[in-house]
């Protein structure tokens, strides 16, 4: 018998694989912990329309929250079933041959390496750094 966490509800995953922004966003986090102000800054949507596409990727079960004061970071988990794990690495592989994924991550790069940081950014904590997702899923 399957255990639940290795179930998954695929109708929801491709769901939420199937929106432009939601695949700007997984693209912004693949191997870094991102602060949604940065978010809202390079896709230029505003903070309620971002959350709305983050909220569906984590009732997805594909990205994670925590809070850390007034600001709110995400990150990609690996689900837990094989072959959602197989599906969100290859949408990740696929999106970094995109030219306007490649510019997102440019503007990620800028707004947090820059000397002089974007005025809304001011104050906000960089990108966390971790291992990419394909990493950890291989």
């Amino acid at each position: 018998m399957e255990r639940a966490s290795k179930t998954c509800d695929f109708a929801l995953l491709f769901a939420a694989l199937a929106d432009r922004t939601r695949l700007r966003l997984l693209n912004l986090m693949d191997g870094r912990e991102v602060c949604v102000c940065y978010f809202v800054e390079i896709l230029g949507q505003s903070q309620p329309k971002i959350s709305r596409h983050l909220a569906y990727l984590r009732r997805a079960g594909i990205v994670a929250a925590r809070r850390e004061g007034k600001w709110m970071h995400y990150k990609i988990v690996a689900p837990a079933h094989a072959g959602a794990a197989s599906v969100l690495r290859e949408t990740l592989l696929a999106l970094r041959q995109d030219a306007e994924m490649q510019r997102d991550l440019v503007l990620l790069r800028q707004a947090c390496c820059a000397p002089r940081q974007l005025p809304v950014l001011r104050g906000a904590p960089a990108p966390v750094k971790r291992p990419a997702l394909l990493n950890a899923l291989s």
